[in-house]
């Protein structure tokens, strides 16, 4: 590890963890600047083989000095309480990111104490291909200077918002935490839609994927609301009209995701306790 305020320590690189490791690599931080933690051989061999950073079995193999400036929490929300102690010592140097789903800043503080700085985020699996998009919330303790090294840190996959209060993350989980199940979700049911209309199953998959993928870039690339795009796509009396009579409808698309969303939310703010 090079000097605290530069050094990057990552507890975990699963699924999530691995996408940000990949994303501040194609940034260009530098691999001298980033240790891994991560306990099972397998898995530390192949982050070493692949990334070219340094890789340590546990906390205690981490030098004490200089401290790191950023300590990335990426573990399973189960395990947190186990580890998470252990890089209590860092405390008042380093800046504590948390992305473990559903565990607060008070949960962090506990483990870690009061003087510790905590940015706890929410991201979503798009980070994989560096079109995810971020939320988090800091406790009174994270400096300016923290929070934009933890913002630049988590725009390396994609794009970040801030707020206030922590409470929201809990609508945001539901939202753009879980939505990309969400999306995959209509992928499938426009496939079995068209396949049940008569399309080959293959092309009506391919068809459904491609929609909701070309869809979403154009909604990426114009300057126009959902609302408006949709209006475009709609001829008065015309086949999409037709459908959207049936999705608009009082048991439609818009009454369903309010409860989908209402419940992952209710969800979440279980599991946060």
């Amino acid at each position: 590890m090079t000097n605290g305020d530069d050094s990057i320590v990552l507890v975990g690189a699963g699924r999530m963890g691995g996408a940000l490791l990949a994303g501040w690599l194609e940034r260009g931080v530098a691999r001298a600047n980033i240790h891994v933690v991560e306990p099972a051989a397998p898995a530390a061999q192949d982050i070493a083989r692949r990334h070219g950073v340094a890789v340590a079995a546990e906390p205690a193999s981490l030098p004490a000095s200089p401290a790191p400036g950023i300590v990335v929490f990426a573990v399973k929300p189960q395990g947190l309480d186990a580890i998470a102690p252990a890089y209590r010592r860092f405390a008042g140097e380093a800046a504590y990111l948390s992305i473990v789903a559903g565990k607060t800043i008070a949960t962090f503080e506990r483990h870690l104490g009061d003087r510790a700085a905590i940015v706890r985020s929410m991201p979503n699996t798009p980070a994989a291909v560096r079109r995810g998009i971020t939320v988090a919330c800091a406790n009174a303790n994270v400096t300016p200077a923290q929070r934009a090294a933890c913002q630049a840190l988590l725009e390396a996959v994609g794009e970040v918002a801030w707020v206030a209060d922590e409470a929201l993350l809990d609508p945001v989980t539901a939202v753009s935490g879980s939505g990309p199940a969400y999306v995959f979700l209509l992928i499938e049911c426009l496939a079995e839609a068209g396949r049940q209309a008569g399309l080959p199953a293959d092309l009506a998959e391919r068809l459904a994927r491609a929609t909701v993928i070309g869809s979403g870039e154009l909604a990426r690339l114009s300057n126009e609301s959902a609302a408006k795009l949709r209006q475009a796509v709609t001829s008065p009396g015309g086949t999409t009209a037709a459908a959207l009579e049936v999705l608009m409808g009082e048991d439609g698309l818009q009454q369903l995701m309010v409860k989908a969303v209402a419940a992952a939310t209710r969800r979440s703010r279980e599991l946060a306790g």
